[in-house]
């Protein structure tokens, strides 16, 4: 079991949208054009995480950005599918990212699984992870925000 002195704080960002492409061909260049487009547009982008299904050769992508600049991503995004011939574009601005933060973390098995564990336990359902050597991010619904702070401030005795 991890020492929870490994994790040092809890963060709640509740400024925060979520915009999944979905079904995107798996090719180079696919994420420099998605991304490409939105930087362009002076949108910062936060977490990334992208999936492959083996049969289809397709991708599934999802992002976050700050919730003000949620629907200009969106239009974007939208854009950028269709031009790829995307299946679809997903749009969310009622999540918040809850992260664990702790230097040294990334040496202590279980972690994650203590993180998730927790969450699980309160009900609270994870809809992004995203992962670094000092933190652990969770997308959660907008309402369970508040009560994943607590709940991983008492997992983690903070």
């Amino acid at each position: 079991m991890e020492k929870k002195n490994f994790i040092t704080g809890v963060a709640l960002d509740e400024n925060v949208a979520k915009i999944g492409i979905l079904n995107v061909p798996d090719q180079p260049g696919i994420a420099a054009r998605l991304f490409g487009a939105l930087a362009q547009d002076n949108i910062n982008v936060d977490m990334i995480i992208q999936s492959v299904h083996s049969q289809t050769l397709a991708a599934n992508m999802a992002f976050t950005v700050n919730k003000n600049e949620g629907r200009r991503a969106e239009e974007i995004t939208r854009k950028v599918a269709a031009e790829m011939q995307a299946e679809g574009v997903l749009f969310d601005d009622k999540v918040a990212k809850v992260s664990i933060v702790g230097v040294g973390m990334i040496s202590q098995p279980g972690v994650a699984a203590n993180m998730f564990a927790a969450l699980a336990e309160a009900g609270i359902n994870i809809q992004m992870i995203g992962t670094s050597e000092i933190k652990i991010s969770c997308v959660v619904a907008l309402d369970q925000g508040k009560k994943a702070v607590r709940v991983l401030h008492k997992k983690f005795e903070l």
